[in-house]
């Protein structure tokens, strides 16, 4: 049975779930609905415009000390697969329409190097500043976690905060802890424009 997690609490992927090997991290989102303005809302992209928000998922994989090693350890849309193999991106939504996952991060525990702890999973929107488009205007947000082997989902997130202005934001992260790996559920708003200015926070310049 799958977990329900409020923000900052965690679970034990590998408790009852002995042969977890590999875990599908799935995000979704949806636009909320736009407020009418007149014409100059438009033109001056007020309420984001007239274009679609592009939410992009990316984890980074943290040594021990909680930092990156390299650029490869940003698996994102331009880098869709870590030099290991073990962690992949499924591919770029553009939109975020539909039902479901939105975009889907692919996790082989159990080939993972042993240098990588953690594993943080966030969601930046591409252009924010260019299309003055934030969290704001996104409605139903999701992080849910798959046993790829069974299909079975063991645990989801749903972010029921406000988060206005925030053009970036931190889902949750996988982490090994005493040889079981868990999840945090974080819910982190931040305020960066691109995935270089996420990456600075753990540490690469």
């Amino acid at each position: 049975m799958s977990v329900n997690l409020q923000k900052g609490q965690k679970v034990d992927l590998t408790k009852g779930n002995a042969g977890l090997k590999k875990l599908m991290a799935g995000l979704g989102w949806d636009e909320a609905p736009r407020q009418k303005g007149g014409l100059l809302s438009g033109i001056l992209g007020g309420q984001g415009g007239k274009q679609d928000i592009d939410c992009d998922a990316m984890a980074f994989l943290l040594g021990a000390n909680g930092k990156l090693s390299s650029s490869k350890d940003v698996v994102f849309f331009n880098n869709l697969k870590h030099p290991s193999g073990c962690v992949t991106h499924q591919g770029d939504n553009l939109t975020g329409a539909g039902e479901g996952d939105d975009e889907q991060i692919l996790i082989d525990l159990l080939s993972l190097p042993k240098q990588y702890e953690r594993i943080v999973i966030a969601v930046s929107i591409y252009k924010a500043n260019e299309r003055n488009q934030h969290f704001g205007m996104i409605k139903n947000a999701f992080i849910r976690l798959v046993d790829v082997d069974t299909n079975k989902e063991l645990c989801k997130y749903d972010l029921s905060d406000d988060y206005p202005n925030m053009t970036a934001m931190i889902f949750g992260e996988v982490y090994r802890y005493n040889g079981e790996w868990k999840f945090g559920a974080i819910g982190e708003g931040l305020r960066v424009w691109s995935v270089t200015d996420l990456s600075a926070r753990y540490g690469l310049a």
